[in-house]
């Protein structure tokens, strides 16, 4: 059986439930890749089991970080904080041979849909995703605030060793340039990252104002600029389908039980390439 590349977010699994489905995910074929899209979880010792697990099952295993897990909760052993905790967690991923944002990207040549190079990003937001009205990350902010919609990130997510968020933003933004530059420009790309390169995604949230936390207009050519056959996210909870320029953007989180429930239960991971759209 030929292998898939499959993918998959937001798993959370500080939920017993969501954790179950992780402990009952398995490959359709020896020979499957998984790309995991961030928020396995905010603790370390749970982000290292599942990682592990997967890594068990699948041939390879893909990760670009959510925001959840650069939080710093007072209650994980690992108390290291912005940069730090993300190269950490890049080690981690290393020694249980998972791909990272760091490492050179893969190239899938399985079917259908190969060959492509996998690029796994870590970009975070810098604010400008900003609601109607507003001229500024400060009155951004403001009315943010003002409405009662704040990201945890605000408490949870340090910056260190960067002033703010947008500032490491703005260098992860130009680091991930000079990483894509360096891929065969002959293969298409899949496209990686916790949060969507492009705005348009986050128009239906049901609170506008957390759009602020969801992602950057600097990447709004990006599935342009580097070919992307597909570009997978998660973050929003919303899973679905949507096309810009010709290309599939597809959320891929499984997201919290409340939510899933309703929708008839936890789904599987999605098939990342589908010929009829190559």
């Amino acid at each position: 059986m030929t292998g898939t590349l499959f993918a998959i977010s937001d798993l959370h699994v500080a939920y017993p439930e969501n954790r179950k489905v992780v402990d009952e995910l398995r490959p359709d074929s020896p020979e499957d890749w998984l790309i995991v899209a961030g928020d396995v979880s905010e603790r370390f010792g749970e982000i290292e089991w599942v990682l592990a697990t997967l890594r068990e099952r699948y041939a390879k295993v893909i990760w670009s970080p959510g925001n959840h897990e650069l939080w710093t909760p007072k209650d994980d052993p690992v108390q290291l904080r912005g940069e730090e905790r993300y190269r950490a967690l890049v080690e981690l991923c290393r020694r249980l041979d998972v791909l990272t944002p760091e490492d050179p990207y893969a190239v899938w040549h399985g079917g259908p849909g190969g060959p492509v190079t996998v690029a796994p990003l870590f970009l975070l937001y810098d604010y400008t995703f900003r609601p109607e009205g507003t001229a500024d990350k400060a009155e951004a902010l403001a009315a943010a605030y003002a409405a009662g919609v704040v990201c945890t990130d605000e408490m949870m997510l340090h910056p260190d060793p960067y002033p703010s968020l947008d500032a490491w933003c703005e260098a992860r933004i130009e680091e991930t340039e000079r990483l894509l530059a360096r891929r065969d420009p002959a293969l298409p790309t899949v496209l990686v990252n916790h949060y969507p390169l492009v705005r348009e995604p986050t128009r239906i949230l049901r609170y506008p104002e957390f759009a602020l936390w969801c992602g950057t207009e600097r990447t709004a050519d990006w599935h342009l600029r580097y070919d992307a056959a597909a570009m997978i996210y998660g973050h929003l909870h919303i899973p679905r389908v949507t096309w810009s320029d010709g290309v599939r953007f597809e959320e891929v989180s499984l997201g919290y039980p409340r939510e899933w429930g309703p929708r008839g239960g936890p789904h599987r991971p999605r098939r990342v390439l589908r010929e009829e759209e190559r």
